[in-house]
């Protein structure tokens, strides 16, 4: 994460603390830990420390190790290593063992590949080649650092627990060879740590982790930094050789058609489109799934390729401008990014969450058991063939596309737990596996919230009715005929329950119940009525 001429590892001294300025700024970003020859110290909640003993030390070497950042513009890790490293190596390590694990689909996959593609041309246009390898994390990074002799690495923090594990340990192995370790904040704007309650513990209600994040933005309004007008180390005005990267096939998955444009360009693009336009009726058009009416960004946020803290930027930024855009739009859509810091730091505070439910496994009614009316009822809910127009509509633009609209997956998730009574973790297990943006955090913190398992969840007598939900947010049925062409000819007034049509309507839609689409598979007012029964027994209980 450097080639060079010299090995500079027992000149290294140990690294002391202190605060430094970044091409103007006050460095925003937080430091994990500041290391050297001696032990672990752990950063103070808002320290700001970097390594001393980079003035005049010749041929400082930095590795940069890219993960889930695949962007150069408000990039702590590079922008702190441009600062300090007289040579500056980006390194990416494709990780076997969880490529093996398979918990990523070829959606998200392929939109990595993508990503790091579009980034690799950007930084050799830069003057840098980015450097990639393949194997155990840990070998590979340890390895590559000591290859090319680098003096001291620096990469962005993740929140997962695996994450969490996996930097322990390259740090732990760093710090053995005395090379120094810079850590910084860029995947979220606000780490767990930085947004506690009064008693100081993790907040598990959104609505005071959303008070007290204004308040944290309000006292200090984090800037984001500007993309390094060149690498350390790179000639002046020559670029960098392009370095083939592995396919997705390569890698053990299908590449797939990407209904998104991968990279940092297009989700600055996006970014801009969405201030520009839909955001002006975000309030109502985010619930309306056969419009263009969200910001579609979540991939971005996902690899990185867009900051969280440019994109709350950017929307106060037009918020001030004044014109057309109203508060309370522009407003909904940043809540809907804070409620993605919200999951982001309740897996960070509570990782138990990542193999099972916040609340405890009593929290809700006993699911089904395993057989073979649950593999029939799974699977139908899977392909989209349950008979619920909307459903369906939702899963088959989930498994065409990487993608589903947000209000159609609170829908879908509702009907698999309740109407069904499928343990959610199969939900989440499969949205992981399609998802174009699957993220542990969101995926997991959502449906938690639809089992009413999570710390903020929905009641868990909310049932969510597929078809009034149908002829609410998508009432033409224009939704439902994109991705579900048996019923393209229903008409509007039977659209969200076909089942409803009479043998002669359906002759005219060319459409048979039973034939050409499925009869419902679950009654959904008994379903309803004997989730709720069941909850009041456990609540007896």
């Amino acid at each position: 994460m450097r080639p060079g001429a010299r090995d500079h590892a027992s000149t290294v001294a140990p690294l002391a603390s202190y605060r430094i300025r970044i091409r103007g700024h006050d460095e925003a970003v937080c430091c994990l830990c500041d290391l050297g020859t001696g032990p672990v110290h752990q950063r103070r909640p808002g320290s700001d420390a970097a390594p001393q003993g980079f003035e005049g030390d010749p041929l400082m070497r930095g590795v940069v190790w890219l993960r889930r950042d695949l962007r150069l513009q408000d990039q702590p890790a590079l922008t702190a290593a441009c600062a300090e490293c007289d040579e500056v190596i980006p390194l990416f390590v494709f990780d076997d063992p969880i490529l093996r694990a398979q918990q990523l689909g070829s959606p998200c996959v392929t939109f990595m590949v993508s990503c790091l593609a579009e980034l690799a041309g950007a930084l050799a246009d830069h003057g840098r080649a980015l450097q990639w390898r393949r194997g155990n994390y840990l070998e590979e990074v340890v390895r590559f650092v000591a290859d090319v002799k680098a003096d001291v690495v620096y990469w962005n923090r993740d929140y997962e627990p695996v994450g969490i594990l996996r930097d322990r340990k390259v740090q732990q192995a760093l710090i053995a060879q005395n090379v120094a370790v810079r850590t910084f904040k860029a995947h979220v704007v606000f780490e767990a740590e930085e947004i506690r309650g009064s008693t100081g513990n993790p907040l598990q209600r959104y609505s005071a982790y959303r008070t007290r994040w204004w308040a944290k933005w309000h006292a200090a309004t984090p800037s984001p930094l500007l993309a390094p007008s060149k690498l350390r180390g790179a000639r002046a005005g020559a670029s960098a050789p392009r370095i083939a990267l592995p396919t997705v096939e390569d890698l053990g998955y299908q590449t797939v058609p990407l209904w998104i444009t991968p990279g940092e360009q297009e989700a600055q693009r996006r970014l801009r489109w969405f201030l520009d336009g839909p955001v002006h009726s975000y309030a109502t058009g985010r619930n309306l799934p056969a419009i263009d009416g969200t910001s579609k960004l979540s991939p971005h946020f996902r690899f990185g390729t867009l900051s969280v803290r440019t994109a709350v930027h950017a929307a106060l930024g037009t918020l001030a401008a004044g014109g057309p855009v109203s508060r309370r739009d522009l407003l909904t859509w940043i809540d809907e990014l804070i409620w993605r810091e919200f999951f982001q730091q309740i897996l960070s505070a509570f990782p138990q969450v990542a193999s099972g439910p916040f609340r405890g496994k009593d929290a809700l009614p006993r699911p089904r058991p395993a057989g073979a009316k649950w593999n029939r009822l799974y699977a139908a809910w899977c392909e989209g063939q349950t008979g619920y127009p909307l459903v369906d509509a939702g899963m088959r633009q989930l498994n065409q596309t990487g993608w589903m609209h947000n209000r159609v997956r609170m829908v879908v998730a509702s009907f698999l737990i309740k109407d069904l009574r499928i343990e959610w973790q199969s939900g989440e297990r499969y949205f992981m596996q399609q998802l174009i943006d699957a993220d542990l955090a969101a995926n997991n913190g959502n449906w938690q919230w639809a089992a009413a398992t999570g710390t903020d969840s929905m009641p868990g007598y909310r049932i969510f009715n597929p078809m009034l939900q149908s002829k609410k947010f998508d009432p033409e049925g224009a939704y439902i005929r994109q991705y579900v062409p048996e019923l393209a000819a229903v008409p509007m007034d039977r659209i969200h329950a076909p089942h409803l049509m009479r043998p002669d309507e359906q002759a005219l839609a060319g459409c048979r119940i039973g034939r050409n689409y499925p009869a419902p598979i679950v009654d959904h007012q008994q379903a309803r009525d004997e989730y709720l029964a069941l909850g009041k027994q456990l609540v007896r209980k």
